[in-house]
């Protein structure tokens, strides 16, 4: 049922159009018409307005043939990360990857180019279904930031699928962590750097602090780093002032606020313990989330993919994905794998059969709904 050559050209087609994150306002009309022409209802959110970002998010919504089936969302993002301008892709023995100046851009519109396959399939060949929606976002390189702009009475599902993992298609993505991000700014006393007794530098200060700070790998579901440290002059100047941007992660709640009130504490400890004053905000960039085998979502993801010659594993991942916020919503979501390679480097690859093995993974789970 798959057309291999529509497949491939609508990928390279979705590739070579300019979505870096943020600027997503070529693309999402594209992608609008194209689901209107399939015959389903889109709607537009307001993420732009609340974002900044260059489109909305839509929510395509295709009508059940048989509403005695379970009500499912597939979700994929049109956003990429940079250098995302000018793609041009090449295929060479089966694999599609860009000419090594840009990125390729399969995360996500591998998702997308799958999404409209799996639509002319169903429609080509009247196939059976309960309602499906397909919910494709903006910003999601960008911290997830449309998906949390989407409006949850958008989305009426009893569960759904994020196209957007790089584990080999079959395999799938069962729980994430939290992510929170961290900036700290350090107030020195400024000198002159010949008398640096009556002044003391931010710079220490931070140093000190990071140096007592318990970073990498904090346990198994636990992680902490340091990103950015910014600040400083003239080397005859005993700096004041130092801004530090850092994250820490994890598969528990309860440990992510503990890491996170440890390193809140030790900048400020040590700024005090200099007489000095550190500022230090916090923010959730994403929650985690935990499918368990017991759920119909975990269980229907592994039966789809043995069914059809795959090989069906969970796994847990390290990074955040809009089914992390969409989870938030009570929809169980889990993560497929698309099966790209160095995604998010110029190296960036897919080969052509893991697209054919995703339309096939993808349809199967319409089918068991």
């Amino acid at each position: 049922m798959i057309n291999q050559e529509r497949l491939v050209n609508t990928f390279l087609e979705l590739v070579q159009i300019d979505s870096e994150t943020g600027h997503e306002e070529t693309i999402q009309p594209i992608l609008k018409g194209k689901f209107e022409q399939l015959g389903l209802i889109v709607k537009e959110d307001n993420a732009k307005a609340q974002t900044g970002f260059g489109a909305n998010n839509l929510i395509c919504t295709l009508p059940a043939t048989d509403n005695t089936r379970e009500k499912i969302y597939f979700t994929s993002h049109m956003d990429t990360v940079v250098p995302g301008k000018g793609v041009k892709p090449v295929i060479e023995d089966g694999v599609i990857k860009s000419d090594g100046t840009t990125i390729l851009g399969a995360d996500d519109k591998a998702g997308l180019a799958t999404i409209l396959e799996v639509l002319h399939i169903i429609q080509e060949n009247n196939l059976p279904h309960g309602q499906i929606q397909f919910v494709i976002t903006v910003g999601e390189e960008s911290g997830l930031v449309g998906a949390k702009a989407l409006n949850p009475d958008d989305i009426d599902a009893a569960y759904g699928y994020a196209i957007d993992s790089a584990v080999p298609v079959g395999n799938f993505t069962i729980g994430a962590p939290y992510q929170m991000q961290i900036k700290a700014t350090i107030h020195g006393k400024t000198a002159h750097a010949s008398t640096p007794d009556k002044g003391n530098s931010a710079i220490n200060i931070a140093a000190k602090a990071i140096s007592q700070m318990k970073l990498g790998k904090i346990d198994h579901e636990t992680t902490a780093n340091i990103g950015k440290f910014e600040g400083g002059g003239p080397t005859n100047i005993v700096t004041d002032l130092v801004n530090i941007w850092a994250e820490a992660r994890s598969h528990s709640e309860e440990k992510i606020m503990a890491q996170t009130a440890h390193m809140r504490k030790t900048f400020e400890d040590t700024a005090k313990s200099f007489g000095c004053d550190a500022e230090v905000s916090t923010e959730l960039a994403y929650p985690g989330f935990l499918v368990t085998e017991d759920e119909v979502v975990y269980q229907k993801a592994q039966i789809a993919a043995k069914s059809i010659g795959l090989i069906g594993e969970p796994t847990i991942g390290g990074g955040g994905s809009d089914g992390n916020i969409i989870s938030q919503f009570g929809i169980p979501t889990v993560i497929l794998g698309v099966g790209y390679e160095a995604i998010h480097t110029t190296n960036e690859s897919i080969a052509i059969q893991s697209l054919e093995n995703l339309v096939s993974y993808v349809l199967k789970l319409i089918e068991i709904a």
